[in-house]
């Protein structure tokens, strides 16, 4: 059975993703034995657990810069999925993986999800990832 965790979302971030699709029912991340997997409206993110190398929680975020859609980072690739300003968990990946176009060409190395369970989901992902 996965592990479903819902994005938090605070009114400001809901109001500015809305026009994206992005709501409370279209917003979750899944974790199971096998899989870390991303639903963000429009957007899906997907990778094997032996793809992560790296968990961490960060914060806080810019408003402007994580509200409303999925969020390239133009530094490095990263993909944000933000629902709130406060905390989120930064995941890297191994081989970058597709998320915010439907090509798949752009791969992403990281991605940021703002969950309401910041610890649950970090601990869970460095414990499965630990034993691969």
């Amino acid at each position: 059975m996965p592990n479903v965790y819902d994005f938090r979302f605070a009114l400001a971030y809901r109001l500015a993703a809305l026009p994206f699709g992005v709501s409370p029912g279209s917003a979750r991340v899944l974790v199971d034995d096998q899989t870390f997997a991303v639903d963000f409206g429009r957007w899906r993110l997907r990778s094997p657990l032996s793809n992560v190398v790296g968990v961490e929680i960060t914060g806080p975020f810019s408003f402007v810069k994580t509200a409303g859609p999925a969020h390239l980072s133009f530094t490095d690739r990263g993909v944000t999925f933000a629902t709130n300003g406060d905390r989120g968990v930064c995941v890297r990946f191994r081989e970058p993986v597709p998320g915010i176009e439907p090509t798949g060409r752009l791969r992403h190395p990281g991605a940021t999800v703002t969950v309401a369970d910041v610890e649950g989901l970090a601990e869970q992902l460095r414990e499965l990832s630990a034993t691969r």
